[in-house]
């Protein structure tokens, strides 16, 4: 069984209890989520090892943190989790730039002992990253019956640092990874976006990695604005509102949709960069937010991620969800936050936070994973 406590911080209260009583087994695991600024400061970091002596303090800045149904800026959501009858290991690396993506899943995924390995759980900077590109280097160099799940972590809707850590104060550029390990862990996964397609197909004519350069043979970056018309004053930020789609091919040979959010543009090389790959004779198509149909996504995500469970109840939620839709749906992101719970009960202690890009498998029966933009993905635990 899978026992879990639950803290919040925020400035004015300072420590709150969230879970009802204390947890009696010590943790192996202490999930941080909370602002930029506040990890930075690190004096969470000490009372935290106070609270839970010997555990494992993973720690990552968000665009918004989730603890239950709600959401915070500016706080710390923390879950701390003991595993009965299953071990964790853990795996961190540096990352400086994108083209370093798929080396530092290699090194990650080969640090990782494969005997016994169930589920990996990847945290990764969400600005010097190329999801893709770190998927492809987990995914080749795990077993294929491991199935991976995470997010790029993020901050706020600034865009300027993201912090990861595993027993230490957060710092940009890490990548920390989680192995699970043990028969008696189940896992089930789900991910789903709700965005409404609009405008032609345009073909990438020119882009390298996760940089596009041309849409049509036509700068990017321009046709891009001409859609965006007032809004475009507010990029990169007002790009999130306006994610694209990409139908790719997998490893398989099947086509699937995959969702890629702007992190960033150079007026210079009227180009974009986007969280992961853009691949040159791909099809892309502009996305605008549905507001329903948002809120059906993260609805849809709790139900996939539930089938892998049976009829046994998830005791552990890990939510990631892109910024995107916080910007979308401002003060109502909780109603996508009731939708899971709704989905998957009241028993699971649920956390999470608002990201740059997330990581799931495209169906509950996969487990080779995608980088996904713009969705809910939803990681459920239990122990039988």
């Amino acid at each position: 069984m899978i026992k879990t406590e639950q803290k919040k911080w925020t400035e004015k209260s300072g420590w709150t209890q969230i879970s009802s009583g204390q947890l009696k087994d010590k943790p192996q695991i202490v999930f941080v989520f909370g602002a930029t600024a506040v990890l930075k400061k690190g004096d969470y970091f000490k009372e935290l090892q106070l609270f839970y002596p010997g555990a494992h303090i993973l720690s990552c800045s968000t665009a918004g943190e989730i603890l239950d149904t709600e959401v915070s800026d500016n706080t710390l959501a923390v879950t701390a989790v003991h595993f009965e009858k299953t071990s964790l290991q853990f795996a961190e690396t540096n990352i400086n730039e994108a083209s370093e993506s798929e080396a530092a899943g290699k090194k990650l995924a080969d640090n990782l002992d494969k005997k016994g390995l169930e589920h990996v759980m990847v945290f990764s900077d969400g600005l010097r990253i190329n999801g893709t590109a770190l998927v492809r280097g987990l995914t080749n160099n795990l077993p294929t019956s491991v199935s991976i799940t995470g997010g790029l972590v993020g901050d706020g809707s600034d865009f300027k640092q993201t912090l990861t850590g595993i027993d230490k104060i957060p710092e940009e550029g890490k990548i920390v990874v989680i192995g699970f390990f043990g028969k008696s862990l189940k896992v089930g996964y789900g991910s789903l976006g709700g965005w409404d397609i609009f405008g032609p197909e345009r073909l990438i004519t020119k882009s390298k990695n996760n940089v596009l350069y041309e849409l049509d043979n036509k700068p990017a970056l321009a046709l891009y604005k001409e859609y965006l018309g007032e809004q475009a004053k507010g990029l990169p930020g007002t790009g999130l509102l306006f994610p694209l789609s990409l139908k790719i091919k997998t490893d398989k040979g099947s086509e699937v949709e995959v969702v890629r959010t702007l992190l960033g543009v150079d007026e210079k090389n009227q180009s974009m960069t986007f969280a992961g790959d853009m691949p040159e004779g791909i099809y892309a198509r502009l996305m605008k937010a549905n507001f329903d149909r948002l809120v059906d996504g993260a609805s849809g995500a709790a139900g996939m991620s539930i089938e892998p469970l049976g009829s046994a109840k998830a005791e552990l939620a890990v939510l990631i969800s892109c910024i995107g839709r916080k910007l979308v749906l401002k003060e109502r992101t909780f109603e996508e936050l009731e939708a899971v719970r709704n989905k998957i009960g009241d028993q699971a202690a649920m956390v999470g936070f608002y990201s740059y890009g997330e990581i799931c498998p495209t169906a509950p029966t996969e487990k080779q994973c995608q980088l996904h933009n713009q969705t809910m993905t939803i990681t459920l635990f239990r122990e039988d």
